[in-house]
């Protein structure tokens, strides 16, 4: 049997009634695109955050990139943000016709390194868009401080890290605006695609609904400004309101799984040896991917091969090192620790529903690599 580092299946077992019934309710009710199950789980995803407005959109990238416009970039501005995060985060960037700027992350936790952060900053900076990784929040309190020195707006890509806490304080609630995906991997996932921006910026929040349908108010067929089609589907909508009432226990039951790695690989670590992951403090982690570093990683995950356990790498390429990218003019060792990591890191299976005899098996499998 194969242990992958992620899969629905179990979870769905044990939910299948409800998110039957939630597909049945939609299909029931005469209403299909931005029904009640939009209105509800929009009203519901921003009051968990104690925010105001809650957006909801087709899916991440999107969530990301009409809040860049709704925050008003656009061709030639700037926004400071990292390499070593999944591409959507930089396609949203380039997709408005701004220029991403990127800034290396720390070594200890892989986030941005907020020291480098005001030294990238240019008159046609905008945003600062820092990528709460993994499902760590970086610290934003430096971030603030230079945002509002500069006059810039913050718009957190939190698409890893729903429940996640920064002493105390939910990501998503910590800048101008805060964009999600709800793709079925992340901590708080669909059964498809799907995203959201909250905010509790009256502004934001009323041009992000006019962005997302066609750039129209409610009249339909008046283009008030260029916008897009980017309208979370109902049903899974509704799916994800029943979800979101489970979104704390699956954080809880993450770190369970998390907290058994930690106990039962600490003894591997050290120079030279296996990292895991730290955890900062102040934060509460959400942890969508279990991210470990070492320096043989091709040859561990090659051998797990043989073992049915397959891992991801999140992420082997970091975006300024992607020929798409290439126009942005990023040389090789530009960024050093973010290319580092790079060759290093790669991802544990880590889902809620993962069996501790499950668990057993990659962490047998692994203490046998690494003792070959």
């Amino acid at each position: 049997m194969t242990t992958r580092v992620w899969d629905y299946l179990s979870e769905y077992a044990k939910e299948k009634a409800d998110i039957l019934d939630a597909v049945g309710k939609v299909f029931d009710s005469g209403q299909l695109v931005l029904g009640e199950s939009v209105k509800g789980f929009e009203e519901e995803f921003a009051a968990y955050h104690g925010a105001a407005h809650c957006t909801s959109v087709d899916n991440g990238t999107n969530a990301l990139k009409l809040a860049l416009e709704a925050l008003g970039v656009g061709p030639g501005d700037e926004v400071v943000t990292v390499s070593n995060t999944a591409a959507p985060t930089v396609l949203a960037i380039t997709g408005t016709g701004a220029v991403p700027v990127f800034v290396d992350v720390r070594e200890e936790d892989f986030l941005i390194d907020t020291d480098l952060v005001e030294a990238a900053i240019t008159p046609r900076t905008k945003v600062l868009l820092p990528v709460h990784l993994y499902g760590q929040s970086v610290d934003m309190a430096p971030l603030k401080e230079i945002a509002a020195r500069h006059g810039l707006r913050i718009l957190e890509d939190c698409a890893q890290a729903h429940g996640a806490r920064h002493h105390g304080e939910l990501v998503g609630t910590m800048g101008d605006a805060a964009a999600f995906s709800f793709y079925p991997t992340k901590v708080l996932g669909a059964y498809g695609d799907g995203g959201a921006v909250v905010t509790s910026d009256d502004e934001i929040d009323r041009t992000m609904r006019q962005l997302r349908y066609y750039g129209m108010d409610k009249v339909y067929y008046v283009v008030r400004t260029p916008g897009h089609n980017s309208r979370l589907d109902e049903v899974q909508a509704e799916i994800l309101r029943r979800k979101l009432t489970r979104l704390d226990a699956y954080v809880a039951g993450r770190n369970a799984v998390a907290r058994r790695y930690e106990e039962q690989l600490a003894d591997l670590t050290g120079p030279g040896g296996l990292q895991l992951p730290a955890t900062n403090e102040g934060n509460t982690h959400s942890y969508y991917v279990y991210v470990v570093r070492h320096p043989e990683r091709d040859r561990i995950i090659e051998a797990l091969k043989a073992y049915d356990i397959s891992l991801n790498i999140s992420y082997p390429w970091p975006c300024h090192t992607m020929t798409g990218f290439a126009h942005l003019g990023y040389e090789t060792g530009s960024l050093p620790v973010t290319e580092r990591l790079a060759g290093e890191i790669f991802s544990l299976p880590m889902y809620p529903s993962l069996s501790e005899s499950e668990q057993d098996r990659v962490i047998s499998a692994l203490r046998e690599v690494l003792a070959a």
